[in-house]
């Protein structure tokens, strides 16, 4: 940790980095994580496809239409911009991740109090922006690959259940999933950042930080849709590009705040 006392801001955050990746992926939790993200569109697409379809309600004798997947891009979003709607493709899709990684991130700072690494850290004058800096620096990292692997899922998952991969069923292009991808993928500093204020409130009570961000997710969830469709453009690249980090910054700030004006265990 000598590195940590060096006042060079470029050094404590190198150092911070390093401590921080070494930490989270030697930690069982991320890679349970992203064993998940990988084997959720998998189960989602496999098993729909087979209870999907037109089955015979045995005691009324009517014809009931399960509603299913069509088509795999659907595991991925939908597309027109329009307001999330209650139905299985708009629910069980790659929008789910956005809590899965505001758990994570829950979870990860949480049991740097619970262990009291944080406490011991600010001992040794790492500074608390280095802090927050890197933890939303190495939790975005990890919420890119747990959006990539999703994708990969997808694919798969589609593969297995014989779904269709024409992107003009749903009104796609390769250039607007590739655009999607992005958005979704830079919209999640939004989480990681309201999930790593919640948890330096929460501290070592990881179920009262991974409430609260579940609860601020719910809030958020139905712009998801909106922000990121699957025929996503420049336009929700650059808003998702660059409000991501503003936010993130914004939120830093005030995780900065509490940690500074509130005790550490």
């Amino acid at each position: 940790m000598d590195g940590l006392k060096d006042n060079n801001f470029g050094k404590r955050l190198k150092t911070m980095l390093k401590v921080d990746a070494r930490r989270m992926f030697t930690m069982p939790t991320v890679w349970i994580m992203l064993g998940v993200s990988l084997a959720l569109p998998i189960l989602i697409l496999v098993m729909t496809s087979f209870m999907g379809g037109t089955t015979l309600n045995p005691q009324t004798g009517v014809e009931e239409t399960v509603e299913t997947f069509t088509n795999v891009w659907q595991a991925i979003g939908s597309a027109g911009g329009s307001a999330m709607s209650m139905d299985l493709t708009s629910m069980c899709n790659i929008n789910l991740l956005y809590f899965l990684v505001a758990i994570f991130v829950c979870l990860f700072v949480g049991e740097d109090f619970r262990s009291g690494y944080v406490k011991n850290l600010f001992t040794v004058r790492a500074k608390k922006t280095d802090y927050v800096l890197s933890k939303t620096i190495v939790l975005f990292a990890a919420s890119v690959g747990m959006f990539l692997l999703y994708f990969i899922g997808a694919m798969i998952g589609g593969g297995i259940a014989g779904l269709s991969f024409d992107l003009a069923e749903v009104g796609a292009s390769a250039g607007g999933i590739v655009a999607c991808m992005i958005s979704k993928i830079f919209f999640a500093l939004v989480f990681v950042s309201i999930a790593l204020t919640l948890a330096t409130v929460g501290k070592q009570k990881m179920w009262l930080s991974i409430l609260g961000s579940l609860a601020a997710g719910m809030l958020l969830f139905t712009m998801i849709p909106m922000m990121t469709p699957l025929n996503s453009g420049a336009f929700n690249v650059v808003l998702c590009v660059l409000g991501g980090p503003l936010f993130a910054a914004g939120l830093g700030a005030v995780s900065n705040v509490i940690l500074s004006k509130t005790s550490l265990v």
